[in-house]
């Protein structure tokens, strides 16, 4: 069913670019740190979050459990994509305190100020914990790597970095009227950049869903799926869309994606569907107009194929009531 929201969308030049820039992070919490040898903080494990690291003076170590010892320089930034537990220390052999125990000055609602440590060389560290509400965050963490790290090779970020992270810290200092949000999008931006860099730079961003982004003509159908979920997207249509044959276009869909088009469609309705019902109480009906289907049951339909509940128990699962048409 196509309704108001139905529109010409211009060809894009950036389908990847314009897919990040909807991920729609959120900041939990930003911190600068004074940090003087030895020192050692244990980061506990924060599942569905973005963790980063930006060394502005001094070194440290990033551990993990599973993976080598990470070394940071000034102008490093390291990026936790899936918010594993890490450690972050002067040294390799420090014992490291959990991060919680640690005090630390409670700037804001989501500013800290930590000065932790013994009386040797001194690391300043400029950190965030973000969100994401948003399926492309999920697809994207899905093929990410545990650690994304920016490495400097003169002290220095790349200059539209070092602009950036420098303005950061500036309005965390100051904490003036609107600091919270211009720092919230700061750091946005810089994961964002973050994860750029890396797939400018891994043979791995040419594979799988982020491949698919990046391919002329599947990257242009993708981008049309996500901004029009609820047009009527035939296999011809889409097809036409890709300039392809139909069996071509339907072959080189799954061979990138891996499932059909059709079920890839399916699937981004429902998580959308099911990002708003876990956000707010919504009538069923209004909701499978908005993603293009005809009738109430067809959506519970749909819906309860992909998560394995109708939507209305998710929504109780949930605790939200409101719920039906």
């Amino acid at each position: 069913m196509e309704n108001a929201y139905q529109r010409d969308i211009p060809e894009s030049t950036d389908t990847l670019g314009e897919t990040l820039y909807s991920l729609r992070l959120n900041g939990i919490v930003y911190a600068n740190s004074e940090l003087s040898a030895p020192w050692g903080v244990d980061m506990p494990p924060m599942a569905g979050k973005m963790m980063f690291h930006i060394i502005t003076q001094g070194g440290c170590w990033l551990r993990f459990p599973d993976h080598d010892d990470v070394y940071l320089r000034p102008g490093d930034l390291a990026l936790l994509p899936r918010g594993e537990g890490h450690l972050i220390a002067s040294d390799t052999g420090i014992e490291c305190q959990p991060f919680f125990d640690i005090p630390v000055s409670k700037l804001s609602e989501r500013f800290e100020f930590m000065r932790y440590g013994g009386d040797g060389e001194q690391t300043l560290l400029t950190c965030g914990v973000l969100g994401f509400d948003h399926i492309v965050g999920e697809k994207l963490i899905a093929q990410l790597p545990p650690l994304i790290h920016m490495q400097s090779d003169n002290g220095q970020l790349p200059a539209s970095l070092q602009g950036l992270v420098q303005l950061m810290g500036e309005e965390a200092c100051m904490l003036g009227a609107g600091g919270e949000t211009v720092v919230a999008h700061l750091a946005d931006i810089i994961v964002i950049k973050a994860i750029r860099y890396w797939i400018e730079h891994s043979p791995e961003a040419s594979q799988g869903w982020l491949g698919a982004l990046k391919d002329p003509k599947i990257g242009k159908v993708l981008a049309l799926m996500h901004a029009q979920p609820e047009t009527t997207w035939t296999l011809d249509r889409l097809a036409a869309q890709a300039g392809m044959s139909r069996s071509g276009f339907s072959a080189r869909f799954t061979e990138l994606i891996g499932t059909s088009a059709k079920q890839y469609l399916t699937e981004w309705r429902m998580n959308l569907a099911r990002m708003k019902i876990m956000q707010s109480p919504v009538p069923l009906i209004e909701l499978a107009e908005e993603l293009g289907y005809t009738s109430e049951a067809a959506f519970s339909r749909a819906y309860k194929r992909v998560f394995g509940v109708p939507p209305l128990r998710q929504a109780r699962m949930a605790g939200l009531n409101g719920q039906g048409g």
